[in-house]
């Protein structure tokens, strides 16, 4: 049985023993059953193509070290290792895939592609493989994976947003407790002014990290069992409403215009802002910038909630195996992804990144780590964005509606209107809205 992370408080040592085992498949193409079954390691030999789209310079080296970990296993699998722009990698995959030349064996895929990939039919269905027998994936992480009754790859690292903090900051101030709703952000944050000399909340203008604030309220952006759009709905704008007045009061900095994310990080390191609104990423620069002050000094909560609780979007990433290919070269690719998801390594990638693992018996693995546990009470209060096609189409329209409102001062309700308008157009035209 599946678990949700409420229940996966490990104890046991970290044992990387990065074992692994492989699957077979019957099928060569997205539409057919497979089969699952053990393979003998020294059976199975392939070349495959991986594309990591992870931090090339930080993430990389340690996925290289698990594919050296692999062929330990399964000498004959060669994987020629691909590290591909994250923001170049969907359309440079699309494109291949339907020219039915140079796509990958296997990729790093966001959770939103997933969907969308699977829909064109260039992804291989797992289902009846040893990847869905062998693990014990989080249940909403491996839902980003399903498409039309089939699942079509598999969690690689899982993550949300978090309230993150300046410890040193919040004690010079006063401050023993983060806040627990942006009520008391406003609060906390005229202490930090007054008696830290320092700004409390910068909320970054893209339109992701808006969603605590739409999902506090109740809203979202879309019903998928209704087929209507949302993004409109009293909810939603009262959401957004509360982001705006923060940075109105004073309460959250005004975002930048040109570069919002990276001021965001840079006056979190320097400790001229408190408090940020983001995710386990950016753990391991925070822990090693001699700046800030390490992990020490850094204090993760869950998203502030608003009338109708807390929640934070879930994000991360998936392994994922292109439909192209033949039966023998798909078991390769099924045991090379089955080894990487295996709790064995994505303990080792925690361990040596601080991501969150999507594979739920690798935090019994991790026993007291604290990079990780520090981001599982958010990871609790997270919420599965609507899984569909077109969900990577979500956020133009949003980063749009979130520079006009907090940064230029548009109506919130006009703003969200023209936002829904741009759904309904460009995004779910099939859908209707209220």
């Amino acid at each position: 049985m599946r678990r949700t992370l409420s229940g996966i408080a490990g104890t046991a040592a970290l044992a990387l023993a990065l074992a692994a085992c492989g699957g077979s498949s019957e099928s060569d193409n997205t539409d057919s059953e497979n089969s699952s079954g053990d393979t003998e390691p020294t059976s199975l030999e392939a070349e495959l193509t991986w594309w990591d789209t992870s931090d090339p310079t930080n993430e990389g080296p340690t996925y290289e070290a698990l594919i050296a970990k692999f062929n330990e296993e399964y000498p004959d699998i060669t994987i020629n290792y691909e590290s591909v722009p994250f923001g170049d990698a969907q359309n440079k995959f699309k494109t291949a895939a339907e020219a039915g030349s140079g796509a990958p064996d296997i990729m790093r895929a966001e959770v939103a592609w997933v969907p969308e990939f699977a829909a064109a039919g260039h992804l291989y269905a797992l289902d009846g493989t040893a990847l869905l027998e062998d693990n014990n994936f989080l249940e909403t992480p491996l839902s980003s994976n399903v498409y039309d009754g089939k699942t079509y790859g598999v969690p690689q690292v899982t993550d949300t947003l978090g309230l993150m903090y300046n410890k040193a900051l919040f004690e010079k101030a006063g401050i023993t407790e983060p806040p627990a709703t942006w009520e008391e952000v406003e609060e906390v944050s005229k202490q930090l002014q007054e008696k830290a000399g320092v700004d409390g909340l910068y909320i970054n203008n893209g339109g992701y990290f808006l969603l605590p604030f739409i999902y506090g309220e109740g809203g979202d952006l879309l019903d998928t069992e209704a087929q209507t759009i949302e993004v409109g709905s009293p909810e939603a704008v009262a959401g957004i409403q509360t982001a705006q007045d923060l940075v109105d009061s004073g309460a959250a900095v005004k975002p930048d215009a040109n570069d919002s994310y990276g001021t965001m990080m840079t006056l979190f390191k320097e400790g001229k802002v408190a408090m940020i609104i983001n995710g386990p990423w950016e753990t391991a620069a925070m822990s090693d910038d001699p700046n800030f002050g390490g992990f020490e000094n850094l204090g993760v909560a869950p998203v502030p909630a608003g009338s109708a609780g807390a929640g934070a979007p879930v994000g991360g990433h998936n392994y994922v195996i292109y439909s192209g290919m033949d039966e023998e070269k798909a078991d390769a690719a099924i045991a090379f992804v089955n080894f990487m998801a295996s709790a064995e390594s994505q303990a080792f990638a925690a361990q040596e990144l601080g991501v969150l693992p999507g594979n739920s018996d690798a935090y019994d693995q991790l026993g007291d780590n604290e990079r990780v546990q520090a981001w599982q009470p958010a990871l609790e209060s997270s919420k599965a964005r609507p899984w569909i096609p077109e969900g990577g189409l979500f956020f133009a329209p949003l980063d749009e509606m979130a520079t006009k409102v907090l940064i230029q001062g548009a109506d919130v309700d006009q703003s969200m209107q023209e936002a829904e308008e741009k759904f309904k157009s460009d995004v779910v035209p099939d859908y209707t809205t209220e």
